[in-house]
């Protein structure tokens, strides 16, 4: 099937994404207007301790009104590496360093509407290494037993996407 991009323009620039309105010819012939979220890049970071603990933050999501659990993320920088941006994240949002940083796997957030590429990174090694937090940011971590996460899942305590695609990918290293 062809799809053909007729016109895209720029419609809004914003802090953390861009939106697109992409002008397209379906394989039919039929012209569709789209608007696609134009963003850099973002990683989950999967921090089990040697304890048998994985690592979340709880926080507050004013697009959905209430507080999350889910595991630390963030955007990268322009041009820096996925790998660079996580350990940078986990430092900031959890205050742990890792000693090793593996990377267990990717996938686009919301491919409908949204360029976003997450990677994710599976964080071990854990020791005490805090960097300063965005200032916008009001976080609690919180460490959870292996051995509950996955019930948590099936009974809806843990609900952020991109923390249910996290643990699926590392399952067999929580296992």
């Amino acid at each position: 099937m062809k799809f053909q991009t007729l016109n895209s323009e720029l419609v809004y620039r914003g802090r953390a994404f861009d939106v697109r309105r992409d002008q397209l010819q379906l394989p039919d012939g039929q012209i569709a207007a789209l608007d696609i979220v134009v963003h850099v890049g973002a990683v989950t970071i999967l921090p089990l301790d040697e304890h048998g603990n994985i690592l979340f933050l709880r926080q507050y999501r004013h697009a959905v009104g209430q507080e999350l659990l889910e595991l630390p993320a963030g955007t990268l920088e322009p041009g820096e590496p996925p790998e660079v941006c996580a350990r940078r994240e986990i430092r900031e949002e959890t205050g742990m360093a890792a000693a090793q940083l593996r990377k267990i796997g990717e996938f686009f957030l919301a491919p409908g509407y949204s360029t976003e590429l997450m990677y994710v990174f599976l964080a071990t090694g854990l020791h005490p290494d805090p960097l300063p937090g965005d200032s916008d940011e009001f976080i609690r971590v919180e460490e959870v037993p292996v051995a509950d996460v996955f019930r948590m899942i099936e009974s809806g305590e843990i609900q952020d996407a991109k923390s249910l695609a996290a643990l699926l990918l590392g399952r067999r290293w929580l296992d």
